[in-house]
């Protein structure tokens, strides 16, 4: 079907040139102008035909540039899947909500259940359960966390309903999409710097 369209492509450009072509052969203008003026068409042609074939890269380029000033990684986002691209500390990360407010989260497939920070889960009125707390190994040592639940937790087309979370006992805490979110997904892996999660 891409090689048809293609195909099309080629012949409606064949015969614009055709068209150009034979309105420079009916002015009868002197050759040396003619041909300048036969190239600077081709040259224009030429570049509508290249930004046409190669519109969705360009598309792709832009949405990597708005991400980029949104300071999103997000490279793709349809129907059910997300494609996120690595940051420069060779980690994923991605914007979210949480009951509807703007979350950024770290995804880490090492940790066990997903973590929100103390201001964010106050912002996103997630409220701790009760009883005693749990201590959780982290990258920088043991800290207690409080058991929650999530009414709603959104990264890009993906969501989940009422989602086992730990909420930190200190503050500036980082918010972490755990396996417990990931383990819910059809699919999920890294292909080459890009982390794809499908719902």
């Amino acid at each position: 079907m891409n090689g048809g369209n293609q195909a099309l492509d080629f012949i409606y450009l064949l015969l614009v040139l055709i068209l150009v072509g034979s309105g420079l052969m009916v002015r009868r203008l002197p050759l040396g102008r003619t041909v300048k003026m036969a190239t600077a068409w081709l040259l224009i042609f030429g570049a509508f035909f290249l930004a046409f074939t190669l519109r969705d890269d360009f598309a792709a380029l832009g949405r990597r540039a708005y991400a980029e000033i949104r300071g999103d990684n997000v490279v793709a986002s349809s129907a059910g899947e997300i494609r996120i691209r690595a940051s420069e500390d060779g980690h994923f990360y991605a914007n979210g909500e949480v009951n509807g407010h703007s979350v950024r989260f770290l995804i880490d497939s090492g940790a066990t259940v997903t973590t929100l920070s103390r201001e964010a889960a106050r912002e996103a009125n997630v409220q701790p359960d009760g009883g005693f707390g749990v201590i959780v190994d982290t990258a920088n040592g043991s800290a207690l966390f409080d058991r929650a639940t999530a009414d709603r937790l959104e990264i890009g087309p993906i969501a989940r309903s009422a989602l086992a979370v730990q909420i930190s006992r200190s503050d500036g805490g980082i918010n972490v999409i755990g396996m417990n979110f990931l383990s819910t997904l059809s699919r999920w892996g890294v292909e080459g710097q890009v982390l794809v999660l499908k719902s």
